[in-house]
Order: structure tokens, then C-alpha cells, then sequence
């Protein structure tokens, strides 16, 4: 091992997934906790589930400022694609707690006077005393709304994420001041406090996130040694720690978030998997021109000062040293793969290794060499698998469908294999699910993939389910609040 290779990171970083989910709970529910012990006025269901449906959402949308950070603490069991796709799924039942906030408190004049109730509701949207309210609940349907259409709207994604940031401080923000301002519960007391930690806890997120991340990415450049071309647009980043920079304790499998020259500013990162291993001084980034910030990173010239923050993620061989693996990658999808790869070679791993990748073209193949090696000193299978080949192309056309899994699965004990996939959506959903299929046990089959909205395996509905359970406890939290003090 070279005196420079990095110490292995530490193990699980972050809380267990169970206490999340309570710590989650706890956050979202309190305000209604504290709310119930005031001595109010006695008012109808209807009116203190308007005003519970507007203390949790609340609540809970000032928890999304975590759940959108990379903070270890939260993610560093759960995954971060896991993490960020709760964000996402929360984001429905805030936007529809605090759409409901207004509309719940004008039913029981709807019931006996509709003109009277639509004469309220204006009342609610136009009055200069519930104006922040207007100006946070705007703020929110616009930040959700454009995260969904981001890319029928052609945003840049650096444009959305500053937009996505200054929306959601503005509808947090706004939010906490109509609470304690106009607020039934919150005008004082327990409730009050509550918010005013709230705001202190969201400005120590933003701080940490675009202020002290920005120090660090300043604090410890690295360089970029080299880029080389490894397929058509795919592109092989050597980046090296300036003197003084400590090395990065990172997992094969891991990805940063980078950042190059004078943008090194948190909003203007991306992330990109490793392709290397840990043994090795440095790291690699293989990188593909798809848009916006990628495509002119073949241009980039060595000595180029490059901003690394990180490690993150959970796909990595962690515990799974005594076993066999499947590794499997589409497209750019082989970047982390490959990092797999290059580190169980590094290592010497003992156990068979069966490798299938499968691209486009034939030029989109990338680092065929490093895999040739691999096979020469490793127990290494490997299968290239090409959807539209050339009157050149000699390996396989198709589809990794089921029958051609289970040809890399052949010799090979499910109770004791590791599935590794990383690849576009829709091939990742139909992997997965094929492997489960011939035998290999659910979580023994990995991916981490950040675009839930194409397609769902059996894990991601298994985790939508999951999600779900903890709104429908938040929903239950308020029916309990409303039953305690109708």
C-alpha cells in the first residue's frame, strides 16, 4: 500500500434509519405537542385542524432544509439518494398541510354561508396582517412547482438550485413570521419559542451549507493532474490534493460533489462518482458531456484548482469482503463500478467477480483496458453488451435481460453474491428486479440511483411505502391534536 493511500473511513457514520424516522416525527409533531398544553379558548374541529395542519407543515418544512443537505449524521446509513428522495416525497404533504392551513379554516362558514366564505378566504390572501403567510405559501407552490417541470421549463440546473434556495429560505422565513406573528398557538409562550428555535436551527443549516462549506472548498484545493478521453464525450479526471490538502478517506463506490476553479461555491457543485480506489494517492472522476456544467469538461486544463466535498453514499463493498460479486453499469453508470473494480483489484479480492456492462454504441464503451486487466488478475467474468452495434462490434447486442443475468449468475451462491448496479433508470429497475427473480435475496441487491420519478423496482416501492407510513403517523398526530382539544 502506498504511505500516501488514505485511512479507511469510519464505518456507518450516521444514526440508524429507526431513529431518523422518530427524530423526524418528534420535530414535526411538537409544535402540536405544545400547542395542546396552551389554555385557549374553546373553537371548533374544523378550525384547530386548519391550525394543527399549519404547525406541522410548518414544521416539517423547515426540516426539509436537513433532508436537502448532505449531513452525514442523517444519511450516512440511510444513503443519500434514499435521503433526497424523502425530501421529495415530503415536499407533497407539506405543500398540501400548508395549502389546507387556509382552505380548513373557512369550512364552517362555507357550511352556512358560501358568499361569506369566499368573502373570508380573499380576506386571508389580500389583508396586509396575513401577508407573510401569502408570501411563504406562494413561495412554496412555486419551489415545489418548478422542481417538478425543472426540465420541461429548461432550467439550467444551477439556475434552479439558487432559485430552489432563495424560494425555500423565503417560504421558511415568511412562514415563521406569520406563525408568530398572527398565529393562534404561536403568538406566545412554548409554541413561540419553538419557532424562534426553528429559525436559529435554519440559519445554522444555510451557514453550514454555503458558508463554512464554502471556507473549506477554499481551505483544501485540490489539482487537476490530468483529463483523459475514455469513450465518446466520457471523460477520466486525475485530481490530486494541493500541498497542504489532506487526502480524502473515501470507500470505493462514493461520489463528491466538485466544483473547478473560481466556481468553487457550494451552489455551483455537482456530483460525480469516484472511479478509483482508495489505495491509490488522489482520486479519478469519469465524467460524461451531458449538459450544462459537463460539457466542456474535457477542456479543463491540468493545474485547474478543483473544489471536493465529501465522501458520500452507501454503495460501497462494505461487510461484503468474503463474498462473490456481480458488478453491472450502462452507460456512465460505470464510473462507480469501476471504482468497484479498480479497488478489488488493488485488494486482491479472493472471491469470483462477474462483470457486465452495457452501453449504446460501441464508442461508448469506456476503460475496456483497465477491465482486460482485471480479468488477468482476478476470478473476473466479464460480458460486454452493446443495444446498437457496428459491422466491428464482437461482443453481444441486446439487453442485459434475464436470460444473460443468469448466465453471470451461473456458479455462483445467491445466499453469498453482491449485486452492484449502477446504470440509467429504467435498466437499473429492471436489473434489480430480475436478480431478485433468479434468486438473489432483496439486500443483497444494491444500486443508489436520485431520479425516483421514472420507474419504481421492488425496493423503491418498498421505500415509498416506508415514506408514506411516516405521513400517515404526521396525519394521525394532528387528528390526535384536534380530538384533544375539540
Amino acid at each position: 500500500m502506498p504511505d500516501t493511500a488514505p485511512e479507511a473511513p469510519p464505518r456507518n457514520p450516521g444514526l440508524p434509519a429507526p431513529v431518523v424516522a422518530l427524530l423526524y416525527i418528534l420535530v414535526c409533531v411538537l409544535p402540536l405537542i405544545l400547542a395542546a398544553l396552551r389554555v385557549t379558548s374553546p373553537t371548533v374541529a374544523w378550525e384547530l385542524a386548519a391550525a394543527g395542519a399549519g404547525l406541522a407543515g410548518l414544521a416539517a418544512m423547515a426540516v426539509q432544509f436537513v433532508t436537502s443537505g448532505r449531513f452525514q449524521i442523517v444519511s450516512g446509513r440511510l444513503g443519500i439518494d434514499h435521503v433526497m428522495a424523502f425530501h421529495k416525497t415530503a415536499a407533497w404533504w407539506v405543500l398540501l398541510a400548508l395549502i389546507l392551513h387556509p382552505v380548513v379554516y373557512v369550512v364552517p362558514t362555507l357550511q352556512a354561508n358560501p358568499a361569506l366564505a369566499q368573502e373570508r378566504m380573499m380576506a386571508y390572501l389580500t389583508l396586509p396582517h396575513y401577508r407573510s403567510g401569502v408570501i411563504a405559501l406562494a413561495a412554496l407552490v412555486l419551489l415545489v412547482m418548478t422542481s417538478v417541470l425543472r426540465l420541461r421549463l429548461g432550467l439550467r440546473y444551477e439556475t434552479w438550485r439558487a432559485a430552489h434556495l432563495v424560494l425555500a429560505a423565503l417560504a421558511v422565513g415568511a412562514g415563521l413570521h406569520h406563525a408568530v406573528t398572527v398565529g393562534r398557538f404561536s403568538a406566545a409562550g412554548m409554541v413561540e419559542g419553538y419557532w424562534w428555535a426553528i429559525g436559529v436551527a435554519v440559519a445554522a443549516v444555510l451557514l453550514t451549507l454555503y458558508g463554512l462549506r464554502w471556507a473549506r472548498l477554499h481551505a483544501r484545493p485540490w489539482r487537476l493532474a490530468s483529463v483523459v478521453r475514455r469513450a465518446d464525450r466520457m471523460w477520466e479526471l486525475d485530481i490530486q490534493p494541493a500541498p497542504g490538502t489532506p487526502a480524502l478517506p473515501y470507500e470505493a463506490g462514493q461520489f463528491v460533489w466538485m466544483t473547478e476553479g473560481r466556481r468553487r461555491v457550494p451552489l455551483f457543485d455537482h456530483p460525480f462518482s469516484i472511479a478509483d480506489s482508495p489505495l491509490r494517492p488522489g482520486l479519478s472522476l469519469i465524467v460524461k458531456e451531458a449538459g450544462d456544467f459537463t460539457d466542456t469538461i474535457g477542456s479543463l486544463a491540468p493545474g485547474t484548482p478543483i473544489g471536493l466535498d465529501g465522501p458520500y453514499g452507501t454503495f460501497t463493498m462494505a461487510g461484503q469482503g468474503d463474498r462473490a460479486v456481480l458488478l453491472i453499469g450502462g452507460g456512465v453508470g460505470i464510473a462507480p463500478i469501476l471504482g468497484l473494480l479498480r479497488d478489488l483489484v488493488a485488494r486482491g479480492h479472493p472471491h469470483p467477480v462477474r462483470l457486465a456492462y452495457a452501453a449504446g454504441r460501441p464508442e461508448n464503451f469506456a476503460c475496456l483496458d483497465d477491465i482486460a486487466a482485471a480479468e488477468a488478475a482476478l476470478d473476473l467474468r466479464s460480458l460486454l453488451v452493446c443495444e446498437t452495434p457496428d459491422d466491428g462490434w464482437q461482443g453481444e447486442t441486446g439487453i442485459l435481460d434475464r436470460a444473460r443475468l443468469a448466465r453471470m449468475l451461473d456458479g455462483l451462491d445467491p445466499d453469498r453474491t453482491t449485486a452492484m448496479i449502477c446504470g440509467p433508470g429504467p435498466m437499473v429497475t429492471a436489473v434489480a428486479d430480475n436478480l431478485i427473480d433468479l434468486g438473489l435475496p432483496m439486500d443483497r441487491v444494491r444500486y443508489e440511483r436520485f431520479d425516483y420519478a421514472e420507474c419504481a423496482s421492488r425496493q423503491d416501492r418498498r421505500l415509498r411505502r416506508q415514506f408514506m407510513a411516516l405521513g400517515g403517523v404526521l396525519a394521525l398526530a394532528l387528528a390526535g391534536f384536534v380530538l384533544a382539544l375539540a
